[in-house]
């Protein structure tokens, strides 16, 4: 039996329009949801998320694709997405499925909110790496070795017209566009300008590093989550509050998850606004998240962000200052 190697997935840099123009580059829709290598052989599926972790007890359904490379052992790039009623990919409703595994709840998920492996490359097929082959024939090899099925697709890549495809990602509600240099190799673990990456939004990940409690509705749980992010020199800065996006599902397990990481200090490595910092409840910088927001402030504060959800698959040390400034995990188009 072949015994595939292990690879880290190769990363996008954020860029714009204007640096994407030209024949040379494949334009792909950017889908809103958790990467995933997938390694199938032995008749079985196995997953790991960015950061390497083991995901597949969280996505049963997807082991139906074992039977789609007609025997033929491979490892697959692509990304784990959940979509809404409207046939949108929704971050919101993969928020359960990312964090569950009892086997019992699982199985409900599953058919209550299926998910869709969307692969959009192979890394090495049998007994052969073919990551040094350029993107057309890796994406001609995909889509000669995994058969459509109904939990899985390959999808659709355009040549050139990045404008009109991230034209069209906006239309259809999408995340944006991610453009590959046609002739480029796969970098396994490196973050790449022969992949960038064009956002409709700017989002960022942050580490929880407290929460203040609410009033009103929300007396007797979180009102809004301290914010932090780790800059060049390993200090965690203090980036901003944020109170909005929850829903009472997502409020209910932050504070599960919250409660054991209590602390009774601040833990970031700069002093926090009296006014954010009173009645606080400072917790261990263990869960990242991710934050939608309007712009970034002079002094690095998130200006108007409003919660998307826990990013079980990135290490707190991902979330920087400077991916924060520059845009790096996502920034409108320029």
């Amino acid at each position: 039996m072949v015994r595939l190697p292990a690879y880290a997935p190769m990363l996008a840099q954020l860029g714009t329009l204007t640096s994407v123009q030209g024949a040379d580059w494949a334009v792909e829709m950017k889908w809103d949801g958790v990467r995933a290598l997938a390694y199938v052989e032995g008749g079985a599926v196995r997953l790991t998320s960015r950061n390497g972790k083991d995901i597949t007890p969280a996505y049963p359904e997807l082991q139906l694709m074992a039977g789609a490379t007609d025997g033929h052992a491979a490892v697959l790039d692509g990304e784990i997405v959940a979509f809404d009623e409207a046939g949108r990919p929704s971050f919101e409703a993969l928020q359960p499925r990312m964090h569950q595994r009892n086997p019992a709840a699982v199985a409900e998920l599953s058919r209550a909110v299926p998910v869709t492996y969307m692969a959009f490359d192979i890394l090495h097929l049998d007994d052969d790496p073919v990551i040094a082959r350029p993107y057309t024939e890796r994406r001609e090899l995909l889509e000669g070795t995994l058969r459509p099925g109904f939990r899985w697709q390959v999808p659709v890549w355009f040549p050139d017209h990045a404008s009109r495809a991230f034209e069209s990602s906006r239309q259809l509600g999408l995340e944006g566009v991610v453009c590959k240099r046609i002739g480029s190799p796969y970098r396994p673990g490196r973050r790449s300008g022969e992949w960038t990456k064009v956002k409709n939004v700017r989002t960022a990940e942050v580490v929880i590093g407290g929460w203040q409690p609410g009033g009103g509705r929300r007396t007797g749980t979180i009102g809004s989550l301290l914010l932090g992010a780790y800059d060049p020199g390993g200090r965690l800065r203090y980036v901003g509050h944020v109170g909005t996006g929850f829903t009472e599902a997502m409020l209910r397990d932050l504070r599960e998850r919250l409660t054991p990481l209590e602390r009774p200090d601040p833990p970031f490595d700069e002093t926090v606004p009296r006014e954010h910092a009173r009645a606080a409840h400072w917790v261990a910088p263990r869960l990242v998240g991710e934050v939608q927001y309007a712009e970034v402030t002079g002094d690095g504060r998130l200006r108007h962000p409003s919660w998307r959800g826990l990013r079980p698959d990135r290490e707190p040390s991902e979330a920087s200052t400077a991916g924060i400034l520059r845009g790096e995990d996502g920034a409108v188009a320029g």
